[in-house]
């Protein structure tokens, strides 16, 4: 009776997890389509008009831009975005189903890797939640939700589908790091954590162990290289030699840049925005982090003791630790970063939930009975072993309650109303056949522009002197066309 009992839990459960997730990927797919967004379709728009793999260039001069290191989302997301819209019907919504896509992909990895380290699935239930505890809106360069065109959540995607191949196909595991890495560069900071994910799997000790290692690693990492290689070398095909090195320059100073110019942030300015990445008070998330690495700390001894380890739970504790910090251990010291959680977001999706799936897999070690222990001595392990798990399961439930109460929440814009703005203005696009349209400035009036199909520049470039503006502001010069938000406004040339 209490087995069928606790299946009937677990099944009533899992269906408001499933409620939890379609809620939220509803609310994703109708939200504002928003300008880093916008800036992102460009390139398959571009891709299908044959223009080649180009951005609008809206950042790097207005004009058409091959290859353009300023698209930090990398073909693993826009090729397939490509292939969507080949089926017409409306463009933000087909592209945004491939985002949501790999949040399902995410959502199934995490499952897949706390159903195979605890052997259970209440473990499973806890992995495919944990990603939506995390908030993403808390700056102007937001992850809105699962849907939003950026290369976050695939990344980590595959980065958590590498952690599951790694055991019995590391080749795999190393191909589906180098596809992470061209969803979101900032991907390749996992490298370390897989590295360190092989030495664990290898058998020996020492220098032996190394050799092992080396052994095992080399082609992963070898395929690792390879979807950035090919990336690569189709930039070389299409730009030339001399176009090729200049691409390489910019590439190179946009990683060293960041591509933002900000004042300097610190360590603590950093970890603040972090703990407050989450629908809970930031408070809940330090002790929420204390009880993870608490329990880990207690499973690590607690096989000492016993003179075993389970591999699989070795080597996602490493890898996941190693993870996390190398993204926001580079984040967080990294002054030239604005204090955006989107920088660090694929580290956090993938490697966090794992960390959390290790902990409730040693929260369930340290409850089980030994024989070599008196029920009198186990007795105080359980006690602060469940209250810890009880924290960690409370904390995460009250985070997606949070995620889905603001969700309800009234919207000023959404993709309905950009829509109805940008009918009007699309109109006169097709009516005048304007080719291009300058954003003033860069923000909210991206999106539209690329809605209307017109290619989008900004409007203090030089390219764009003598192009239409759109904007969110009163014109100082005659207006072309104008909708309930936006109005287009004549070149100040004219």
């Amino acid at each position: 009776m209490r087995r069928r009992l606790r299946t009937i839990a677990f099944w009533l459960l899992a269906a408001a997890l499933l409620v939890c997730h379609l809620i939220v990927i509803q609310h994703s797919l109708t939200a504002r389509f928003w300008e880093d967004e916008a800036f992102n379709l460009t390139v398959p728009l571009n891709l299908l008009d044959g223009l080649g793999y180009s951005s609008d260039g809206a950042l790097s001069g207005s004009v058409i831009t091959p290859f353009d290191t300023r698209i930090s989302t990398g073909p693993t997301v826009l090729l397939p975005v490509a292939g969507m819209l080949l089926f017409g019907g409306d463009p933000v919504i087909s592209a945004r189903l491939v985002p949501v896509a790999f949040w399902g992909l995410l959502i199934a990895g995490l499952a897949v890797l706390g159903g195979r380290l605890a052997g259970g699935r209440w473990t499973a239930l806890v992995g495919a939640a944990v990603p939506l505890a995390f908030n993403g809106m808390g700056s102007y360069s937001p992850i809105q939700g699962p849907a939003d065109l950026l290369g976050e959540i695939p990344a980590a995607a595959l980065l958590v589908w590498a952690l599951v191949a790694l055991r019995r196909r590391p080749w795999l595991s190393g191909l589906l790091v180098g596809l992470a890495v061209q969803a979101k560069l900032i991907a390749f900071l996992a490298l370390p954590a897989f590295a360190v994910a092989i030495w664990a799997r290898s058998p020996g000790r020492g220098w032996a162990r190394i050799g092992q290692t080396f052994k095992r690693g080399w082609l992963p990492l070898i395929l690792a290289g390879v979807p950035t290689l090919l990336f690569e070398l189709w930039a070389l095909v299409s730009l030339g030699a001399p176009g090729f090195i200049d691409h390489l320059r910019a590439l190179k100073a946009f990683l060293l840049g960041g591509g933002q110019h900000v004042a300097p942030t610190t360590v603590s300015q950093k970890l603040a925005t972090l703990s407050e990445a989450w629908f809970v008070p930031a408070w809940a998330s330090w002790i929420t982090s204390i009880a993870v690495v608490a329990l880990i700390v207690g499973g690590i001894v607690e096989v000492r003791r016993r003179g075993r380890l389970k591999r699989q739970a070795f080597m996602l504790a490493t890898a996941a630790g190693v993870g996390a910090l190398a993204f926001v251990g580079w984040w967080s010291t990294a002054s030239h970063t604005p204090l955006w959680v989107r920088h660090p977001a694929p580290g956090v999706l993938s490697f966090f939930p794992v960390l959390v799936i290790v902990a409730m897999w040693a929260a369930q070690l340290l409850v089980t009975n030994d024989h070599r222990s008196s029920l009198r001595h186990r007795m105080p392990v359980r006690i602060l072993t469940g209250a810890l798990a009880a924290t960690v399961c409370t904390t995460l439930a009250a985070g997606i309650a949070g995620h889905v109460q603001q969700t309800l929440q009234p919207r000023g814009e959404t993709l309905a109303t950009q829509r109805a703005d940008v009918a009007v203005i699309a109109e006169w696009v097709e009516r005048t056949d304007t080719e291009w349209l300058a954003a003033q400035p860069w923000g909210a009036a991206v999106a539209p522009i690329v809605m209307s199909g017109a290619h989008v520049g900004l409007f203090d470039a030089p390219a764009m002197r003598d192009v239409p503006r759109l904007t969110g502001m009163p014109c100082d010069t005659e207006t072309l066309v104008e909708a309930s938000r936006y109005r287009v406004c004549a070149p100040p040339s004219r």
